[in-house]
């Protein structure tokens, strides 16, 4: 009969290691397993992420929450001149929402200028700021930093600086382009107004939005590039891949949550362009031909008299920007699922 060995340890006895599988004396396997966590504890944990969020929501109630909700406040009110002078209220419910889309004038005019114009803009912003990331990889550090420069000085000048350098230029008698179209012999200057005509003077802003908007884009998507390995690159071209099959299949997925970003900015920015609009000749609501929402708003509130008015077409810019995100968002996440 054969005796167990001396290191040999019974199991189940006084200090022997519990078996795998084995449960604690709390009920759970093992004691730190089974402990249960106090419900004090459970709740500091669940309220850290607030208190650190806190901060930040209270900047954000104070400078976005509470003066939207004052604009939809006024947006219930015939809200006049008087109105603010005395401090009175006159609440009209929803009829200032009833007059407004039932008004020709929105589905005719503004919407239409306001919805092409901000997709015409978005789409040509994103298409010259990738291509311009796209050149700015391709240069030497030395280089790639004297074009970036030269590029961020675009994106520096204020909106109001570059709207009058585009009037400028497209000033009917004077303008550079009326001069040197002049000098071609095909257009004599003083004869074109290109700010009393809607599609060209759409086509001058499209210009100056573009122009002000994809030095943003390029510096964005240049930072997610120079991320991307070299290596997937350099094995898609030994597998035969050209340029336009490595952009699609390497450069695209890899920026995706990046571009999403560019574009939704994009978008917000283009829908609720004012300056470069209001600044051109007619653009002051001189021209109804050329108004988009946030233009017919500032008209209806300042120059009308109109607050509640104002008040109303500004929710409704609001809630078509954010039913644009939500619904492009929800598309990006599918697109993840797949």
């Amino acid at each position: 009969m054969s005796t167990p060995a001396p290191d040999a340890v019974v199991a189940g006895a006084p200090g022997a290691p519990a078996a795998p599988g084995a449960r604690g004396a709390g009920g759970g396997p093992g004691a730190p397993e089974g402990r249960t966590v106090p419900a004090g504890r459970r709740l500091q944990r669940a309220a850290a992420p607030w208190a650190l969020l806190a901060p930040a929501l209270v900047v954000l109630a104070v400078l976005l929450i509470v003066p939207l909700g004052r604009v939809v406040d006024l947006s219930l009110q015939r809200y006049r001149l008087r109105n603010l002078i005395r401090g009175t209220t006159d609440y009209i419910g929803l009829d200032n929402y009833t007059a407004v889309l039932t008004d020709p004038f929105l589905w005719k005019t503004v919407l239409p200028n306001t919805v092409v114009f901000a997709l015409v803009c978005v789409v040509l912003t994103m298409a010259v700021g990738i291509a311009v990331a796209l050149f700015l990889n391709s240069l030497g550090r030395f280089w790639r930093s004297v074009c970036t420069t030269a590029i961020m000085v675009a994106w520096a000048v204020p909106a109001l600086t570059g709207t009058y350098v585009f009037v400028w230029l497209f000033e009917p008698r004077s303008g550079l382009v009326a001069s040197v179209l002049g000098m071609l012999g095909l257009v004599e200057p003083g004869t074109v107004n290109w700010f009393g005509d809607r599609l060209s003077f759409y086509a001058i802003a499209t210009l100056n939005v573009v122009y002000h908007g994809f030095p943003f884009i390029a510096v964005t998507v240049l930072a997610g590039l120079i991320t991307v390995p070299k290596e997937l690159y350099e094995a898609a071209e030994m597998d035969g891949a050209g340029a336009v099959r490595r952009f699609l299949t390497i450069t695209v997925p890899s920026l995706r949550p990046i571009l999403a970003v560019c574009i939704i900015l994009s978008t917000i920015w283009d829908f609720k362009v004012f300056t470069q609009i209001y600044l051109m000749p007619g653009g002051d609501g001189t021209n109804r031909s050329v108004m988009n929402l946030g233009v017919w708003s500032y008209t209806e509130s300042f120059a009308q008299g109109e607050y509640g008015m104002g008040a109303t077409i500004a929710v409704l810019l609001t809630a078509l920007l954010l039913a644009i995100s939500v619904i492009y968002m929800r598309f990006l996440m599918k697109e993840d699922e797949l």
